[in-house]
């Protein structure tokens, strides 16, 4: 769609966007003809008897919904080496590690070269997960003066242990005093890192989702939440950058994938409890297509890809917020699966982002800040109750983080979950309090089992069943709490 980087044109980037989204059935039902006419040989479609044909209901009639679970098969093969036309027409060029950070481990995910062009044209250089920028601003407040003094010493430190990236390293070092000095007369300048990135980056911009803690770090530097995609396909664009990235909606590009929109109906799913954590099952109800979708409905994503994922469930559950030109714009509303509930409760990622927020703030009294948290639903007692795990960046007193413990109880105001709590059918809410890194490891953690750095997403709710990283948070609690907030 777009032009390579050395032809970038913003006009035309507009234009054809514009375009692109006043004739958004056409071009989908042109997108899907291309998926299928470049793929139609693959083994998989072959064996669902699609015969060749590319319109939306044949496909919808041959080709089931399907989650990972169901192509891992296929994929481990090509991952195996498998030449074959297994998924795609096309050969895969690369695989690709998902973050693995929502069921425990990394998944390969097929890449070809139509799935590159398509994450070029909404990539750019923007950081697709924004705590990976905390992250990195959380390490230098660690070692920025030992940083000042390799730039002088031209001696890379000791805690770079992997050989080619010393080695790319080094290559680059030469003796710079006068920037040494200047990081650090501005470091040493600045109040709590209060204001970092424009003072060493004055020509900077950057993407948010760690909101508290980038604002703080950026200053008066504009957030803008850029892009909104997955490891499997990208999505849509952020065509309101003004608005703050709290209420950011993304526009669909109608022609990197074709999607489909499965409606959310209470009557359509099963709630239930697996493993501690809620996993919501659906009767697969009819799916609409991208311009069939209705105003303030929430759906969960289907996409169809350049890379042989076909009518495949994304997991995300999105709002449509609205419409420009004739394709919808999407706010993220939370993953399918990742729903605290214990009895006839539902709480989201959203909730317990809400509950956090609202318990930092007596933390911020005391000049304390949350560095990460996760949840989960501790089902071994009867009843069963919520466990919220929160890391410090500082100390805070039994008063304050029993304060703490009660906030996070009454601000989950789901009816369910205050209904339960009065009757006792669901237990006090519990604060564990882990030691400073208990995070860092999980990244690590992560990262051992193959993970990218870049796509690494603390994981929100934590089930029974990823008991590694469980054994990493209860290992690391230092003090424990329950809410009285119901007594």
């Amino acid at each position: 769609m777009f032009d390579t980087v050395e032809g970038f044109s913003g006009e035309r980037v507009i234009e054809e966007f514009e375009a692109l989204t006043k004739d958004a059935t056409r071009v989908q039902r042109e997108t899907l003809q291309r998926i299928l006419r470049d793929n139609g040989e693959a083994e998989y479609l072959q064996k669902l008897g699609l015969g060749g044909r590319t319109d939306p209901l044949s496909f919808k009639s041959c080709v089931p919904l399907v989650t990972h679970q169901d192509l891992e098969p296929y994929i481990q093969r090509i991952a195996d080496g498998d030449a074959s036309q297994v998924l795609t027409g096309r050969p895969i060029t690369s695989i690709s590690l998902s973050s693995g950070t929502t069921e425990g481990k990394p998944k390969f995910v097929p890449f070809n070269e139509e799935l590159v062009q398509c994450t070029m044209q909404t990539y750019r250089t923007s950081f697709a997960f924004r705590n990976s920028i905390v992250h990195a601003f959380r390490t230098f407040e660690l070692v920025w003066e030992e940083l000042c003094n390799d730039i002088i010493e031209v001696v890379l430190s000791s805690r770079i242990t992997i050989p080619s990236i010393r080695a790319a390293v080094s290559r680059l070092l030469f003796p710079n005093p006068q920037l040494a000095d200047t990081i650090y007369n501005k470091c040493v300048g600045l109040s709590s890192w209060y204001g970092v990135i424009p003072e060493l980056w004055p020509n900077s911009k950057i993407n948010g989702a760690y909101l508290s803690k980038l604002r703080h770090y950026a200053g008066n530097l504009p957030l803008i939440s850029a892009d909104y995609g997955a490891s499997e396909n990208w999505i849509g664009v952020n065509v309101d950058p003004e608005e703050p990235p709290e209420s950011a909606i993304f526009t669909v590009l109608p022609n990197i994938g074709y999607f489909e929109f499965m409606p959310l109906n209470e009557d359509g799913y099963k709630i239930g409890v697996e493993n501690s954590a809620s996993i919501m099952e659906c009767t697969e109800p009819e799916t609409v297509g991208l311009t069939e979708v209705s105003l303030g409905k929430e759906y969960e994503i289907i996409i169809t890809n350049f890379a042989g994922l076909y009518r495949y469930r994304l997991g995300d559950v999105v709002k449509i917020a609205g419409f420009y030109n004739l394709t919808p714009k999407l706010q993220f509303v939370r993953r399918r699966n990742l729903i605290l509930t214990v009895n006839i409760d539902k709480n989201t990622e959203k909730d317990l982002q809400l509950a956090v927020v609202e318990a930092t703030k007596l933390l911020a009294a005391q000049k304390l800040e949350v560095v990460d948290y996760t949840s989960h639903v501790d089902m071994s007692i009867y009843p069963g109750h919520y466990v919220i795990f929160l890391e410090l960046n500082g100390n805070a007193s039994d008063e304050i983080l029993g304060n703490c413990c009660d906030s996070l109880d009454r601000s989950f105001v789901d009816a369910g979950y205050v209904g339960s709590r009065k009757i006792r059918a669901i237990g006090p809410l519990e604060l564990r309090m882990v030691c400073r890194g208990a995070f860092n490891m999980i990244l690590e953690h992560y990262l051992a089992l193959g993970a990218a750095m870049s796509q690494f997403k603390t994981p929100r709710c934590v089930p029974l069943s990823n008991r590694s990283v469980l054994q990493i948070l209860n290992s690391n609690v230092i003090k424990s709490y329950f809410s009285t907030a119901y007594d």
